[in-house]
């Protein structure tokens, strides 16, 4: 149980205040880097079909309004930037970004569910106490804030940082440098680095190990003032070099960004004044109130809804557990549980449409009905198959088409080993449905991946 004592203590605002407005700017910068690159158009506007999540399957892009939905998220992100309407900004930033993510499954990055807990979890947090518009306007800002809402958001960066070493716990990852020793060579074009340590074996063992060594400890060395420094860093570091690896858009710097809320108030205090003082912004008319109180009843719920939030990211990503078969293979629990960037996968994926009366059959273009991006990520994820296996069967009944069965012909490569067929290619998938329980139909994993964390 967490104490009373503990909930009723007070720290410095500044450190809340500064992580809003960052986030705020690094939202803003994302959603205008993401229409900039065309990617509204491509990923949601052209596509005739759009892979969804089980339960959200109603939600969906909305033709050309979709860059009325980016519009809507980017002025609500400049907002919370701001601290102007705050808490109006922040849930319609939340609803619209969340919604964005769940039009098309195709899309999931762990670092977009990131935003979208963060986001939600800043409903709830007093982040406009300071150091914004709304304290501006009503002319009194809090100088402290409860110190369990700034520790929220340290415990968020904290599971996601600490999930993601336990992850990395597994057999291909310690012991066959996988992906690691597949992607790191495809670098040779990097200057002085790339035609000589991303090609050495050892260097991307180097580089499994570090990584993992780096996701355990980070929230705890940041955690402490004598090693937070060395700390951040390492993180700097680490997703400055990622960064330049791999292309994974704004999560380095929304990571390098939000790690500065474990620093003392004294560097967010420095950077508030550094900030007025290039904008001109004056705070004498602003009463300072010393602390910031939530009424008894609205507490008790705000803990709740967070308590509940907390315990469910705690506990949601060990519910592969309850899966038999290998995790990587069959992918059953494996999203939202901060496992980021662990396996390789490449598939295959033929489509036949047998009519189960004549046994006549034919077999589908995939490109006619996906584009390039959707093709690559349906063949070698199940839930998606099944969805587009579904989509196929709708598609050609309301063709004209009898009798329908759905079969696929499908192979998959994982973490650099040969293709295996991965779908049972007798079983009718326009007769499955799609559920939490185990898929049956797919083929069993003909290796073993030895998982010693998450």
């Amino acid at each position: 149980m967490i104490s009373k004592n503990y909930l009723s203590k007070q720290t410095n605002s500044a450190p809340l205040a500064v992580f809003r407005a960052f986030f705020g700017v690094m939202m803003l910068f994302g959603i205008l880097r993401f229409w900039y690159h065309g990617w509204i158009e491509k990923l949601y506007v052209q596509p005739t079909f759009h892979f969804s999540y089980y339960g959200f399957e109603w939600v969906k892009p909305i033709g050309n309004y979709t860059y009325l939905l980016f519009i809507i998220s980017g002025v609500s992100a400049a907002l919370v930037a701001l601290g102007f309407k705050y808490r109006f900004a922040i849930i319609t930033f939340f609803l619209s970004f969340t919604y964005i993510e769940l039009m098309d499954k195709t899309t999931y990055l762990n670092h977009y569910y990131f935003i979208s807990i963060l986001s939600f979890v800043l409903i709830f947090l007093p982040a406009n106490a300071r150091f914004s518009l709304d304290a501006y306007l009503r002319k009194r800002e809090y100088t402290n804030v409860p110190k369990w809402t700034i520790d929220s958001v340290k415990l968020l960066l904290g599971i996601v940082y600490f999930y993601a070493g336990l992850a990395k716990l597994n057999s291909d990852w310690l012991f066959r440098a996988q992906p690691l020793k597949i992607w790191l060579p495809s670098k040779y074009d990097l200057p002085f680095i790339g035609n000589n340590l991303m090609q050495q074996e050892w260097f991307h063992y180097a580089m499994s190990w570090c990584g993992a060594l780096y996701d355990l400890s980070i929230p705890f060395l940041l955690l402490y003032k004598r090693t937070r420094l060395l700390a951040f860093s390492l993180v700097v570091f680490f997703h400055v070099f990622t960064r330049v690896l791999f292309p994974i858009g704004m999560f380095p710097f929304i990571m390098i960004v939000a790690t500065l809320i474990f620093f003392d108030a004294s560097l967010h205090e420095k950077m508030i004044q550094y900030i007025k003082r290039v904008f001109s912004i004056s705070s004498k008319t602003v009463e300072q109130v010393k602390e910031y109180t939530y009424p008894k009843l609205q507490k008790k719920v705000i803990l709740s809804i967070l308590g509940t939030l907390f315990i469910l990211q705690i506990l949601l990503p060990w519910r592969y557990l309850l899966y038999p078969g290998e995790l990587f293979w069959t992918e059953e629990g494996f999203r939202f549980s901060w496992r980021v960037m662990l396996m390789e996968k490449a598939g295959y994926a033929n489509f036949k449409i047998v009519d189960g009366e004549t046994g006549k059959f034919f077999y589908v273009n995939n490109a006619d009905f996906l584009t390039s991006f959707q093709e690559k990520q349906m063949s070698f994820q199940p839930d998606f198959i099944l969805e587009y296996a579904h989509y196929l069967g709708d598609h050609f009944k309301k063709d004209g088409h009898k009798n329908i069965e759905v079969y696929v012909e499908s192979f998959v490569a994982l973490n650099g080993r040969l293709s295996q067929p991965y779908i049972n290619p007798k079983i009718n998938l326009y007769k499955q449905k799609e559920s939490f329980k185990h898929k049956d139909w797919i083929l069993p994993f003909t290796d073993k991946i030895k998982i010693y964390g998450l």
